[in-house]
């Protein structure tokens, strides 16, 4: 399962959805990431969708509602 954070403008995480690897193609991070993003724009949920992995293996943690997304290090913090 493929797993994407909702974040506004302010990079605080709204909401965190789960997805099927196919998908995305059933490619690994990051090259999962543009396929999963227009699947999701594909069924019409709108906003800033960003990888997250359950397992923490990128982007630093699982992301949760609140958590704060960091551009410069491309990471999700706890809020």
């Amino acid at each position: 399962m493929a797993h994407f954070a909702r974040i506004n403008n302010d990079n605080i995480v709204q909401e965190v959805i789960v997805i099927a690897n196919s998908d995305c193609d059933d490619l690994p991070f990051p090259e999962s990431e543009p396929i999963g993003q227009a699947f999701i724009a594909s069924i019409g949920l709108p906003g800033t969708w960003l990888q997250t992995s359950y397992n923490g293996n990128f982007r630093g943690v699982y992301a949760g509602i609140g958590y704060i997304y960091d551009p410069t290090t491309n990471k999700f913090v706890n809020g």
